[in-house]
């Protein structure tokens, strides 16, 4: 099999045909060191700096650090770096060491434990919630231990990769993206076939920024006897009044039956939650097998429950992002990109072709500032785009930086719309 490596993802690689798993790697190396070559992997870029509006890189090829406006982290608030998220998990430590020792059934569930779990469901008005080491594998171990063969996931074709793990053992159908009539379609077809049945959503949608109509999805949900599951990583501190989310923003706290999520990025540590009804989680707690056998989050997440709290005592984080996001969204406007829907801190600059996103990705780097290019299958073949992630840290003048160097750059490659 040829791969044209000029016009490659790295989905080509995952399984080609008559090659067994070395001799795909090999092939796979050979396409990194390609796009090494033209100045194209930009991936594992190392930081010497914290994450924030800046971050110290060096690149590939270059002897020395080279500083550069980050538009590539979640930390959205900037409460990685927040003193009293910090002196938070330093006191953590000093009271519980540096690991928890154990999985939770046997021995790893302590106080800060419960603390968090409480917390987080509470923050959503509910009374049960669940926590696992990672936002990934809340929903994928959490849909591996709910659905079965006899059960049907109805998904978003949007949604993220976790959730296309979770529900591998089960039925799946498809909808296209925010498409109500499509989903109303497969939801009266599936309504009497199966056992449980569960669309599942995002709040924000991780690559194009846009939000899910809840509330219209979980009137059509409950009309066929589904249940809703969203997951609201990006939404979480950043969308809705008091920073609850898309739930908040559409009043969808009682509609919505599972609410999966990340406190990996607008809370700025590490590990995923799920909240539902208090039998539910229970039964997720012993049932649910890489929460059950894992060992649990170490004494470092009592700076999460801290970070929760300054959702609501320092909403002006809130505010100065949005500032951002306004800026940044009417600047790239104004110099005719494409940033599709975005109602979020994501903002795609869609290009279509890979190569030249690619290229795009490097002249940014060069430039100083610091994106993501993201290619099939994260998005489709025709949607390459570089994608940003705002921070209430940037300010006017980093962003300012940014604007003029896409406008360098379209110059270049001709990539907003006044070239189509």
């Amino acid at each position: 099999m040829n791969i044209d490596y000029n016009n490659a993802s790295f989905k080509d690689f995952e399984n080609i045909a008559g090659q067994d798993a070395f001799a795909t790697a090999a092939e796979f190396q050979r396409y990194l060191n390609f796009l090494k070559s033209n100045g194209h992997l930009n991936y594992r870029i190392e930081s010497l700096s914290p994450a924030g509006p800046e971050m110290n890189l060096i690149l590939p090829g270059d002897a020395h650090p080279t500083w550069a406006v980050c538009l590539v982290s979640n930390d959205y608030l900037g409460f990685s770096q927040h003193g009293k998220v910090k002196e938070a998990v330093v006191r953590g430590t000093e009271l519980f060491g540096t690991g928890s020792g154990a999985s939770p059934a046997i021995g790893g569930h302590f106080v800060y434990h419960r603390q968090l779990e409480k917390r987080i469901a509470e923050f959503y008005r509910r009374k049960g919630a669940i926590l696992y080491t990672t936002g990934y594998t809340a929903n994928s171990a959490t849909l591996q231990c709910l659905l079965h063969k006899e059960d049907l996931a109805i998904l978003d074709m949007a949604v993220h990769a976790s959730v296309y793990e979770g529900v591998l053992t089960t039925n799946v159908k498809t909808f296209l993206h925010n498409n109500l009539e499509m989903l109303e379609q497969v939801l009266k077809m599936a309504q009497h076939q199966y056992r449980t049945k569960m669309v599942i959503i995002d709040g924000v949608y991780s690559q194009d920024g846009d939000l899910a109509p809840i509330r219209r999805i979980a009137e059509l949900t409950h009309r066929y006897g589904g249940y809703l599951v969203v997951d609201d990583a990006h939404g979480i501190g950043v969308v809705g009044k008091t920073g609850r989310g898309v739930i908040e923003l559409h009043d969808a706290f009682e509609e919505v039956d599972i609410i999966t999520g990340t406190f990996s990025k607008a809370l700025g540590n590490i590990g995923g939650y799920v909240i539902a009804h208090p039998e539910l989680i229970n039964y997720l707690k012993y049932q649910s097998k890489q929460h059950l056998f894992s060992t649990t989050a170490t004494p470092a997440i009592m700076g999460i429950i801290r970070a929760i709290e300054l959702v609501d005592e320092e909403p002006h984080w809130r505010d100065k992002l949005w500032e951002n996001i306004t800026y940044l969204k009417n600047g790239l406007l104004g110099l005719g990109f494409d940033i599709g829907t975005t109602e979020s801190a994501v903002i795609p600059v869609k290009v279509g072709d890979i190569s030249k996103t690619l290229e795009a990705g490097k002249l940014l780097l060069r430039a100083g500032i610091y994106t993501n290019p993201i290619m099939y299958p994260a998005v489709s073949k025709k949607n390459a785009r570089i994608r940003m992630n705002v921070m209430a840290t940037h300010s006017f003048q980093h962003l300012d930086k940014v604007l003029n160097a896409f406008a360098h750059i379209d110059a270049k490659l001709k990539i907003s719309k006044d070239h189509e």
